[in-house]
C-alpha cells in the first residue's frame, strides 16, 4: 500500500523528515508544507534531485488556521509536525478530527499531556497520537523501553544525549545545533525523574558527572537537564526504581555557562539599562548566537541508554551507544537525523497500522522491535553491550 504523509515546517529536521519518508514510508507522496513556500519548495527540489524522483510537493500553511491545516490534510494518512511545540496541541486535535495520525517532535512535557487528553476522541476515529518523537526525548526512550522489555525486572535506566561539534572551538566548545532559547530553557528549570520509584523534580544544570564515551570523544561530561524524560516518569513509577536523563557536552563547557548563570546573564526578570528594561536571557541569546553558529563545521550527536536490572534471576545490565556525524551525502547534520529519522519511523509505523490507537506515550505506542528494525535500515550503528 502506497501513503500520503503531511510534514509541517521545512526546517532542517523537517527537510531530513521529508526525505525520510519518501525513501522508506512507501509514500505515494510527501507534502512538506511551511510558512515560507520558497523555503519549502527549495527543500522538496533538494530531496527530489537526492531520490532521483518526484516524490515531495512542496505547500505554503500556516499552522494557526484550522481551516488551512484541515484541507491539507485531507486524504493523509500521517501527519508529523516539526514546528516550534506551542502548536502541537492544537495540530494534534485537528488531526484527530481529520482522521489522520499524528506525531511531533514534542519539547514540552506540559503540551504533551495536553495532547494525550485526545484519546478517546483518537479510538474513535481509528488513529493515534504519539507525541515526543525526536531524538530525547524520542529515540533516547524507545531504547529505554526496549531495554526494560528485556529484563525480568529494572532497576535503574540512565539516558544520555548530546549534540556536539566534531572540532569544538572556544568560547565553550560547543555549537548551536538547535535554537538557543531551547537550550537554556532545557539548562535552568525542573526536571522530572525517578528516584527510589517515585517521580520527583529536581534542579536542571546539576549533579555534573563524568562520562566515557568511543573516540573520538573520550571524556566527557553530563549533567541534569529538562525535557529529556518526557512522559517516562509517569509511565515507568512503581516499575523502575531509578530513571534519569542528562546532557553530554565536552570537559569544561558546564563550568563555563555555571559562571554565567551565577553572574545573572541568563535570569528572567529584566532589568534596567539606560532607562530601558532588558531581559538578562534575551540580551544572553542575541549576543551568543553568532558566536556559537559555525556553518562550515560539522556536528556530531552521542545517545546512550543503560537499562539494569535482573534476568533468569542474574544481575544484567544493557548499554545501547549512538555516535552518528553528518551526512556529507545528504547535507544532512547528525542533529536532524538523529531527530528526525526516529520521528519519521513513528510516522510510517503509524500509517502502516503498527502502532497502538489512541492519544498514546511513545515508549507505549511503538513496538520496539519492529522500531530498532527500522532504525538499522537508515545505516545508523548502534552498539548494544549486554553484561
Amino acid at each position: 500500500m502506497a501513503y500520503r504523509y503531511v510534514v509541517l515546517g521545512a526546517g532542517i529536521q523537517g527537510v531530513a523528515i521529508a526525505y525520510d519518508m519518501a525513501k522508506f514510508g512507501e509514500a505515494e507522496q510527501v507534502l512538506l508544507l511551511d510558512v515560507n513556500a520558497d523555503q519549502a519548495a527549495k527543500a522538496a527540489k533538494h530531496i527530489n534531485d537526492l531520490l532521483g524522483y518526484n516524490r515531495v510537493q512542496a505547500g505554503s500553511v500556516d499552522v494557526r488556521n484550522k481551516d488551512q491545516v484541515m484541507t491539507l490534510l485531507h486524504g493523509a494518512h500521517s501527519c508529523l509536525s516539526a514546528v516550534p511545540y506551542q502548536f502541537n496541541a492544537d495540530l494534534a486535535e485537528w488531526a484527530v478530527e481529520a482522521g489522520v495520525h499524528f506525531n511531533d517532535l514534542g519539547g514540552n512535557t506540559a503540551v504533551v499531556f495536553k495532547e494525550l487528553e485526545l484519546h478517546e476522541k483518537a479510538l474513535a476515529k481509528g488513529v493515534s497520537v504519539v507525541p515526543d518523537c525526536g531524538v530525547a526525548p524520542g529515540l533516547a526512550n524507545t531504547l529505554a523501553a526496549h531495554g526494560i522489555s528485556q529484563l525480568d525486572s529494572c532497576e535503574e535506566v540512565q539516558t544520555r544525549c548530546g549534540g556536539l561539534p566534531q572540532n569544538p572551538k572556544p568560547p565553550l566548545d560547543y555549537m548551536l545545533v538547535f535554537s538557543v532559547g531551547g537550550l537554556t530553557n532545557e539548562y535552568f528549570g525542573k526536571a522530572v525523574i525517578l528516584r527510589d520509584g517515585k517521580r520527583v523534580e529536581v534542579d536542571t544544570f546539576d549533579e555534573l558527572e563524568t562520562i566515557q564515551l568511543p573516540e573520538p570523544l573520550g571524556e566527557c561530561e553530563a549533567f541534569t537537564t529538562s525535557g529529556g524524560t518526557s512522559t517516562t516518569p509517569w509511565t515507568y513509577e512503581g516499575q523502575v526504581k531509578t530513571y534519569e536523563y542528562k546532557t553530554i557536552r565536552y570537559k569544561g563547557h558546564f563550568e563555563k555557562m555555571k559562571v554565567m548563570k551565577d553572574l545573572g546573564l541568563l535570569e528572567l526578570e529584566p532589568v534596567m539599562v539606560d532607562g530601558q528594561p532588558v531581559v538578562p536571557r534575551h540580551l544572553f541569546h542575541e549576543v551568543v548566537t553568532p558566536r556559537l553558529t559555525f556553518p562550515d563545521e560539522k556536528d556530531l550527536l552521542v545517545l546512550r541508554v543503560t537499562c539494569r536490572g535482573t534476568k533468569d534471576g542474574l544481575p544484567r545490565t544493557l548499554e545501547y551507544t549512538i555516535v552518528d556525524y553528518q551526512d556529507d551525502e545528504t547535507g544532512f547534520n547528525a542533529m536532524s537525523r538523529m531527530t528526525g529519522f526516529p520521528a519519521s519511523i513513528v510516522s510510517i509505523m503509524q500509517a502502516r497500522g503498527e502502532t497502538l490507537q489512541g492519544a498514546v506515550p511513545l515508549e507505549k505506542a511503538v513496538p520496539t522491535e519492529a522500531f530498532l528494525v527500522e532504525l538499522a535500515k537508515r545505516g545508523i550503528h548502534m552498539d548494544i553491550k549486554v553484561s
